[in-house]
């Protein structure tokens, strides 16, 4: 057990074992901060909190067992990161089924945007091990499909609809603010998928360059997914308040 939670040390100049020790460091603050809140806000909004905690404590786990992969290693903790993101990228496209479950959202949403995520995750891993060498850019493409379909239901789908049909300033703020994380936010990845072998940006961006973009982007997108949440739900107590 000891062992388990001996962590390795870094050594001076590791850029990339630097990020992954903050992403550590700032997923496990945030899951503390999350938590902590949770009495703060009226209990319609918890649940979407608690999800919010979940997403950067199980981030902050891997994120510590990344983060020694590499220092070990030297080479990018892809089985760790992937099983990150299946746990992780789900539960934040649940965020928008919670938050507007009160406004009408029914289950097909639910399942429609977890269908999306799980395709992105699961040929993306495909294109980035198991046809790395010969086809991934194919298989990011194929990626791509759930990234898009997840966007539209934001940007244009039922999603959206509901968010729009719900006359609430403060939902519709939140609701705008994770759709950017999503368009934005999300856009990250690619430009890290592609810098592997092979990729459109294989030689154009320096070696190692596509753990500390996606280091850098789990954290923004995790972290600041919960902090809209989180500043929903206490906006909308506020205004519980005056009414």
């Amino acid at each position: 057990m000891g062992n388990l939670l001996q962590a390795k040390m870094l050594e001076s100049g590791d850029y990339v074992g630097f990020t992954f020790f903050i992403g550590s460091i700032a997923m496990l603050a945030a899951t503390v901060f999350f938590f902590l809140e949770m009495k703060s806000v009226s209990g319609k909004w918890r649940t979407s909190l608690l999800v919010s905690g979940l997403i950067t404590l199980i981030a902050a786990v891997h994120y510590y067992y990344m983060r020694d992969f590499w220092v070990e290693n030297k080479t990018s903790p892809t089985e760790f990161r992937y099983i990150d993101w299946i746990l992780t990228v789900p539960l934040m496209c649940v965020e928008f089924y919670l938050i507007l479950k009160s406004f009408g959202a029914k289950k097909t949403l639910l399942w429609k945007m977890i269908f999306y995520s799980v395709w992105m995750l699961v040929t993306g891993y495909l294109g980035e091990t198991v046809f790395r060498e010969s086809s991934s850019a194919l298989w990011g493409a194929i990626s791509s499909l759930g990234y898009l379909g997840i966007i539209y239901e934001v940007w244009f789908g039922s999603a959206k609809k509901l968010s729009k049909n719900s006359n609430n300033p403060t939902l519709q703020k939140a609701f705008n603010s994770l759709a950017w994380f999503i368009f934005a936010g999300w856009a990250i990845y690619p430009i890290g998928y592609m810098t592997i072998k092979g990729g459109l940006l294989d030689g154009v961006l320096p070696e190692n360059s596509m753990d500390i973009i996606y280091n850098i982007g789990d954290a923004v997108n995790k972290i600041g997914f919960g902090l809209v949440i989180y500043s929903l739900a206490i906006n909308s107590k506020k205004e519980e308040a005056k009414a």
